[in-house]
């Protein structure tokens, strides 16, 4: 918005040239205003615009970085889960190798041996250390015969009639021992019912 001031009234001479260069000199303020004016905000917009973009690229570093350390993770517990449910049953498959081992032995003694009463008590103790290795892994087994049935801990797969009145309803036999692990049933006792 550049003008120049123009003085009406008479000039004397030289004074034609000094007017000239004081509207020069106006000018040049002026536009050194206008220009100061008009690039103070620009810049101050220009600075912003930069402050945004440099905010921007930082959270999307942040993003980015987050993403890849959330399927990193991913990836390491879906390993781990994949190793557990592989060699879950190691550490109960090593301790059964005793007994497996004392089951050997036992057969090579069946072959071996006529004495009945040994062989009876040596195969008695294998037993008794598998129910003790198991018992010790949180494995129990349930004690159905005489109690009254429960669906939720008995599967029925027969009914007869109750010998006497008190054993109606309740468990006449068990066919197949039901057992728990650590409280949770893994295995429903196969009963016959009586009724």
């Amino acid at each position: 918005m550049a003008f120049k001031m123009k003085f009406n009234h008479k000039n004397k001479p030289g004074e034609e040239q000094m007017d000239e260069e004081r509207n020069e000199h106006i000018e040049d303020n002026m536009n050194n205003d206008n220009t100061a004016e008009n690039e103070e905000p620009l810049s101050g917009l220009e600075k912003e615009v930069e402050d945004l973009k440099s905010a921007l690229k930082e959270s999307n570093d942040k993003y980015l970085r987050l993403v890849a350390e959330f399927d990193n993770f991913r990836k390491r517990t879906a390993k781990e889960r994949n190793e557990l449910i592989k060699n879950a049953g190691e550490d109960v498959i090593k301790s059964l190798l005793d007994v497996l081992d004392d089951a050997e032995r036992a057969e090579q003694q069946l072959a071996k041996s006529n004495d009945l009463e040994a062989l009876g008590q040596g195969v008695s103790l294998i037993f008794s250390k598998l129910r003790n290795i198991l018992s010790a892994k949180g494995l129990s087994k349930m004690d159905s015969k005489g109690e009254e049935f429960n669906p939720e801990l008995h599967e029925a797969i027969t009914e007869i009639p109750a010998p006497s009145e008190e054993q109606s309803g309740k468990v006449i036999d068990e066919v197949q021992a039901g057992y728990s692990l650590n409280d949770k049933i893994i295995r429903h006792a196969k009963v016959v019912v009586g009724k």
